[in-house]
C-alpha cells in the first residue's frame, strides 16, 4: 500500500472518530445524547380510591415533560403502608394525609417509637373528607347511634382506622361499644353494600367512587360531625378541618352533612435533587387539567392551596417553586 493511500485512511478514520466523539458530548450545536432514565415508584392507595387516578395522571405528566422520566403509579394500602415505602426506598413520591405524615416525623400513634427521618413535604393537594357512611335502612342518624353497631374503621394502624378511632373516641365511644371490623378501603365499602357492616369509616376525596357505587344501589347517608363535637377534636388534633358534604354530592342525599377533613400531599425524600422536586411540582401545577380528567377532586388543587396544612418540612425544591424564586 502506498503512502498516499495510508494518508487517505488516515485522514477518513481520524474524520469518523472526530464525528463519533461529537455525537456523544456537548459542543456548541448542544447536547444530542439521550437523557438518563430517571425511575420514580408513585406510592398512592387501593384502585377503588382517590389517590390511584391521580397518582396515574401524575405519572403521564411527568414522563410526558420531563425528559428520561420513566414514572409509575403503585397501588397500595395508602398512607402508613406508603410512608414505611418511603423509609424502606421503596417508593420515591408517596400519597399520604397529613396526619399520618405528622405521626411520622413525630414518632406518634402508629409510629410511636418508630419515628421515620428524612421525611418532606412536596404539595398538599386537597381535603380528605372523613365519611361516616351508612345506608339509610340501618337507621343511624348520629355517631352515639353507631353503638351496637357492626363498623369499619379501616384496615389495622391505618390512617382511617386513627381518624375513626379519634372521632369515636371524642364522641365518647370506644371500640367496646361497637363491633369492629378492621377492612380495607374497597372491603368496607363492598361489605357496607353487601349488609355485612353497618357503617363505615372511609377518608377519601369528596365525592368517593367507592361511595358512589353504594348510593346507586342502596340510599345513603353521611353521618354528620357537628360543630361542638368538631371543634373538641380540632382543639387535640389541629390537623383537622371542617368540611361540608353538599346533598348533591351523592345520589338519594337530601340534606347536607357537616364533617371533618385532613389534608391529602405529596410527600419525598430530603435526599431527591433540589432541581427534581422543583420540576415535580411546577409540571404538576401546570398540568391541572389531566389532574382534573383523573378525578373530580383535581378541580380542589391549586397552587395558591400548595402548602396549606403542610405538617412537616418542605423540600428546598418545592419551597423553591412556591415562593417563586
Amino acid at each position: 500500500m502506498n503512502r498516499k493511500v495510508i494518508s487517505v485512511l488516515v485522514c477518513v478514520l481520524l474524520a469518523v472518530s472526530m464525528l463519533a466523539a461529537g455525537c456523544g458530548s456537548s459542543g456548541e450545536t448542544g447536547n444530542t445524547s439521550a437523557p438518563a432514565k430517571v425511575f420514580i415508584n408513585i406510592a398512592t392507595g387501593g384502585t377503588s380510591g382517590t389517590y390511584f387516578p391521580l397518582g396515574g395522571a401524575l405519572g403521564e405528566i411527568w414522563n410526558k415533560n420531563i425528559p428520561g422520566m420513566n414514572a409509575t403509579a403503585q397501588s397500595t394500602g395508602a398512607s402508613v403502608a406508603n410512608v414505611n415505602l418511603l423509609n424502606d426506598g421503596k417508593a420515591d413520591v408517596i400519597m399520604v394525609q397529613n396526619d399520618i405524615a405528622y405521626y411520622a416525623v413525630n414518632g406518634t400513634e402508629m409510629f410511636n417509637n418508630k419515628k421515620v427521618d428524612g421525611m418532606v413535604g412536596l404539595a398538599s393537594l386537597y381535603p380528605e373528607t372523613i365519611q361516616i357512611v351508612a345506608k339509610e335502612d340501618q337507621k343511624i342518624k348520629s355517631i352515639a347511634d353507631l353503638k351496637g353497631k357492626k363498623v369499619a374503621v379501616g384496615a389495622a394502624g391505618s390512617g382511617t382506622e386513627a381518624n375513626a378511632r379519634q372521632i369515636l373516641e371524642a364522641a365518647g365511644i370506644t371500640y367496646k361499644d361497637i363491633t369492629v371490623q378492621y377492612l380495607s378501603f374497597a372491603e368496607a365499602a363492598s361489605n357496607l353494600k353487601d349488609g355485612n357492616v353497618d357503617a363505615a369509616f372511609l377518608t377519601a376525596g369528596h365525592p368517593t367512587a367507592a361511595v358512589q357505587d353504594i348510593a346507586a344501589q342502596h340510599k345513603i347517608q353521611i353521618l354528620p360531625i357537628k360543630d361542638d363535637l368538631a371543634d373538641k377534636i380540632i382543639a387535640k388534633y389541629p390537623f383537622y378541618t371542617k368540611v361540608v358534604v353538599g346533598a348533591d354530592t351523592y345520589k338519594g342525599m337530601t340534606a347536607e352533612s357537616k364533617t371533618l377533613a385532613v389534608q391529602a400531599m405529596l410527600v419525598v425524600s430530603s435526599k431527591m435533587d433540589d432541581k427534581m422536586a422543583y420540576d415535580l411540582v411546577k409540571y404538576m401545577y401546570g398540568n391541572l387539567d389531566r389532574i382534573k380528567a383523573a378525578h373530580k377532586v383535581g378541580e380542589q388543587i391549586t397552587k395558591d392551596n400548595g402548602t396549606a396544612g403542610m405538617p412537616i418540612t418542605l423540600h428546598p425544591g418545592a419551597e423553591k417553586f412556591f415562593s417563586g424564586n
